[in-house]
């Protein structure tokens, strides 16, 4: 056998006292793809993190062809071959795409037009779809991820760790990225696939490894994992039945009071003249394509883009049409929105859980106060930590310190501590894990029949089919169809979603 190309000995990492990892090994070898699966807090990131030298392990050691290694820095990492693509992007936003791909190895003398070329050479031979020139604060969610995975492969890195860098492509652009870990394979890269997709784990791995609370559960070839089995490891129990069961829609809640009509709305370039409508009770799945407007529309509604001054369109709230400028008086009204983008639109990584969540409590409050009750600040956090299942060492912790899905879960808390009427999911369960999908999908059923206005984007069909009791379909800025629970299926959503 040959030497593995890095390996892993009884690695910990603690927090406060507190093991985020606990004496995993592993091995890693050039030329395959290693995937490390586990549920959000299973210390995926934070063991890769620690190969990748962003995070300095507690006890172990890392060996790299052999002879220990210890990263001070990423940049250490780096000029020894070791890449990542960090969940959430690390690019500089006021930077364009050719400077951010380039940043670290700019020569004394630079010649922006050659740097654009180069930067369009690559992008073109990854096809993605970016403009060099462009600043990276303009892009979408999904290009930036593309501009980090360019950046890692322009790095000829001997190892690339993959953080979830799939969680905000388009099918088309998935494939892309598929054919590209098959190329690097053949370059001899070592590849560390980390995704909460599990179909996608299966497809692409050459070796699987299961963590669970931050120990090592099982590593094997891939081919020896089923779906079933990946979930079983993850959380210790057969989570199947309680995924996407479809079986559900045959018994989708009744229409209640309507809460929110559009009619006719118009923003930009990306909503034209959409018209839909929102009842109380009921959870409506939006379904759309990248571009499709699905995202702008309900941002509209909450306030945080503006549609067209002129000929913008209609929307009344319980029967009062309304206007906003800002997020600010619809919290007040009672409309809250769940971003799809966590780490820019929703939280402040350097508070904790109880400010973070205070924060919208102090949003949707119609009465102004100087001071902060921090009894009632720490009693939410603890209400929403548990409802949420939120794992954390306690409510003082920074957001910062806690793993994705529970960032997601933050979010989510921040958004139900208003006492909304109507709320907007935007990708609730975007990078998250399958035992945390369970969690949510039952908080958002509740919400419904207790009697809220439940609104789901999400671009993941069996999401938008096991949960909603009615689907609208958008298409290029409009709604262009619109299924019930009963009639609804896969087929015909792509179809209206397409054509």
């Amino acid at each position: 056998m040959t030497r593995p190309l890095l390996e892993v000995k009884d690695l910990t990492k603690e927090y406060r006292g507190i093991p985020a990892i606990q004496n995993v090994s592993l091995t890693f070898e050039a030329g395959r793809v290693h995937s490390i699966l586990g549920e959000n807090g299973a210390g995926k990131s934070t063991l890769t993190k620690m190969i990748a030298g962003a995070v300095h392990p507690t006890r172990g050691e890392i060996l790299l062809d052999g002879e220990p290694i210890g990263f001070s820095s990423p940049g250490d990492a780096l000029r020894s071959g070791i890449a990542m693509v960090f969940q959430e992007t690390s690019l500089v936003p006021s930077l364009t795409v050719a400077q951010n791909l380039f940043l670290g190895d700019e020569k004394i003398f630079n010649r922006l037009r050659g740097l654009y070329i180069s930067a369009q050479q690559l992008l073109q031979s990854l096809n993605f779809p970016v403009d060099p020139g462009a600043l990276v604060s303009t892009l979408g969610s999904a290009q930036r991820q593309m501009v980090e995975i360019a950046r890692a492969v322009r790095k000829n890195a001997r190892m690339i760790i993959f953080d979830e860098p799939t969680a905000t492509l388009t099918p088309e652009e998935k494939q892309h990225f598929f054919d590209l870990l098959d190329r690097l394979k053949e370059r001899g890269v070592a590849i560390i696939f980390i995704s909460h997709a599990l179909e996608e784990a299966l497809a692409v791995s050459d070796t699987i490894t299961v963590l669970r609370d931050g120990e090592h559960v099982e590593t094997d070839i891939a081919t020896n994992f089923d779906r079933a089995k990946i979930i079983r490891d993850m959380v210790g129990r057969d989570l199947s039945s309680q995924l996407y069961d479809q079986e559900g829609k045959r018994r989708a809640r009744p229409y209640g009071e309507k809460i929110l009509s559009v009619q006719n709305l118009s923003m930009g370039r990306m909503v034209h003249n959409t018209s839909f409508s929102v009842y109380a009770g009921q959870i409506t799945g939006v379904f759309g394509l990248i571009g499709s407007g699905r995202t702008e529309s309900f941002k509209v509604v909450s306030g945080v883009v503006k549609r067209n001054f002129f000929h913008g369109g209609i929307i009344n709230l319980l029967g009062k049409a309304i206007r906003y400028r800002t997020p600010s008086p619809a919290v007040k009204d009672g409309i809250a929105y769940v971003t799809e983008d966590r780490k820019v639109e929703g939280i402040f990584e350097t508070m904790s859980i109880a400010e973070s969540i205070d924060i919208g409590a102090m949003a949707a409050s119609k009465h102004r106060s100087w001071f902060v009750n921090r009894r009632k600040m720490n009693e939410n956090a603890a209400h929403w930590s548990k409802t949420l299942s939120v794992r954390s060492i306690d409510n003082d912790a920074r957001v910062l310190e806690l793993s994705g899905g529970n960032q997601q879960k933050i979010v989510i808390a921040k958004a139900l501590v208003q006492n909304p009427r109507i709320i907007i999911f935007d990708e609730p369960t975007r990078g998250v894990d399958v035992g945390a999908i369970a969690e949510i999908h039952e908080v958002i059923k509740d919400l419904a029949n207790q009697g809220l206005a439940v609104v789901v984007i999400s671009s993941y069909l069996p999401e938008i089919l096991s949960i909603s009791d009615r689907i609208l379909v958008a298409r290029q800025g409009r709604v262009v169809e619109e299924f019930s629970a009963e009639e609804a299926d896969e087929e015909k959503i792509m179809y209206a979603a397409v054509h």
